[in-house]
């Protein structure tokens, strides 16, 4: 966290188009981005308006016919990288994406693709290997087995199983069940308000 100094900084001087592109061009050298969060980087860096928003325009449009800049391709990859090596579940993939600005279209193609063929228990114990996760041995570590687990993006009925397998106190399977419950409620009503495609 940094810390305010005595003085104020300087704002950063506003760039023309040819300035902008290759500003953009240096960012994504750094890190693979999605064209929702260049054109959050490069708002700041133009005058604000009309004029500032056609120079950020023409820098993503010619960014993306040159093939800088193309959201499927980092979804897919941000997705791969996700599933592989941490583990995730799908609902953790999904979240992360949607908050990078990747429609909604493209996550949904991109995780069917990447999901398939895999059960979702399996990857769940995948991520337990590579936590090297044991079973819980009282309510404070069930508990935080659980939220952990969730965070992970994997659904309580999976969940359920791992721990009915795992022997739990019957009290944290219970817990489980009632959560599992409140998860079907929240499906449903994400069914009844997600935006039509």
């Amino acid at each position: 966290m940094a810390f305010a100094s005595g003085r104020a900084r300087k704002p950063k001087p506003l760039l023309d188009a040819a300035a902008l592109y290759e500003y953009a061009v240096r960012s994504l050298g750094r890190k693979m981005r999605t064209v929702a969060e260049l054109k959050r980087l490069l708002r700041v860096r133009v005058e604000p308006g009309e004029e500032g928003d056609a120079k950020i325009t023409a820098v993503l449009v010619k960014l993306t016919e040159q093939k800088y800049l193309d959201d499927a391709t980092y979804a897919s990859y941000y997705t791969r990288q996700r599933q592989e090596h941490e583990k995730f579940g799908k609902r953790r993939v999904q979240q992360d994406l949607t908050q990078r600005g990747v429609p909604s279209a493209i996550i949904t193609q991109t995780l069917e693709d990447a999901y398939e063929g895999l059960p979702e228990e399996t990857q769940l114990r995948r991520f337990l290997e590579r936590k090297r996760l044991r079973p819980p041995q009282d309510d404070k570590q069930t508990a935080r087995l659980l939220r952990m687990l969730v965070r992970a993006g994997f659904s309580t009925s999976n969940i359920f199983k791992v721990f009915q397998q795992w022997k739990a106190p019957d009290d944290a399977l219970a817990a489980i069940e009632s959560i599992e419950s409140m998860d079907d409620v929240d499906e449903d009503f994400d069914a009844e308000n997600s935006e039509p495609e």
